[in-house]
């Protein structure tokens, strides 16, 4: 994962080609895949078309130290599908490499199209001791 630019450009068109399916459906199926980039990214998209589908507040995906990830949504407390230890981390290399998160603990707007509407999102990203938590806040 080299250019941010292209990582954005391409969650945006993953967003495109699954916006009608079933997201949540699709989630499930990530672990299952080939652990790479592609389905770090796969998994933000589907996450976000998720959050936007459901009227999410927010959606966040933390791994610990022991590998464990859990992926939680608040519109009502829930849990969703979780990518796997490899593309959980994966994911949140490519939400900090979007982004340009690299402290501890940080903030970002993503300025996010899908199809022919545009939306902001508030990124949150924290590291504590082996835990590593995204959240992505939608408006």
């Amino acid at each position: 994962m080299k250019d941010s630019a292209n990582l954005h450009l391409k969650v945006q068109e993953l967003c495109d080609c699954f916006a009608t399916t079933d997201p949540l459906k699709e989630m499930c199926e990530v672990e299952r895949t080939p652990e790479d980039d592609e389905a770090a990214l796969k998994w933000i998209a589907l996450a976000i078309l998720h959050g936007v589908n459901s009227n999410a507040e927010k959606i966040s995906l933390t791994t610990g130290k022991d590998g464990k990830v859990e992926v939680t949504a608040e519109y009502r407390r829930a849990e969703l599908p979780s990518p796997g230890p490899v593309v959980g981390k994966r994911v949140i290399a490519a939400m900090r490499e979007m982004t340009h998160m690299e402290k501890d603990k940080d903030k970002m707007t993503l300025a996010f199209g899908i199809r022919d509407s545009s939306m902001d999102l508030k990124i949150k990203s924290r590291h504590e001791g082996g835990d590593d938590r995204i959240t992505i806040n939608f408006p």
